[in-house]
């Protein structure tokens, strides 16, 4: 599966993030956009580590994007977010995640592998300026 709740919540709480003029604690956000503070937590905290975001401390502390809107892909945030590599299917071109152990001989795998590297072209080159636009 592509995105899973991580992925949304990543997206959705960077969205919060950049409207903000200040940091935006995980507190504030988890409440605004009624996810469990916890989740959400490690999941900023991956953002963080990828220097996606900048945590600040203090108590008027809490998150700002470190880089601009324009430098960082959807990719890159799923990457984070997931804690893996995106992939569309169970069954892609990486033969780790084959259920089978048959990507060599699997009559599909060739699809597959075309498939998510469109998939990944477009993840790497859509930015969050793209995303977000001018909401």
């Amino acid at each position: 599966m592509l995105l899973t709740r991580a992925s949304e919540y990543a997206l959705l709480s960077l969205d919060k993030i950049r409207k903000a003029d200040r940091p935006v604690g995980s507190e504030q956000l988890a409440r605004e956009l009624c996810i469990p503070k916890s989740f959400l937590a490690k999941i900023l905290h991956n953002l963080a580590k990828q220097e996606i975001l900048e945590s600040h401390r203090g108590a008027h502390g809490g998150f700002t994007i470190k880089q601009g809107l324009e430098e960082v892909s959807v990719y890159q945030i799923i990457l984070a977010a997931e804690g893996r590599t995106p992939a569309v299917f169970d069954c892609t071109q990486y033969s780790d995640s084959c259920p089978h152990g048959t990507v060599g001989t699997c009559a599909i795998s060739p699809f597959l592998a075309r498939f998510q590297g469109r998939v990944d072209s477009f993840l790497h080159n859509l930015t969050l300026d793209q995303l977000f636009g001018d909401q």
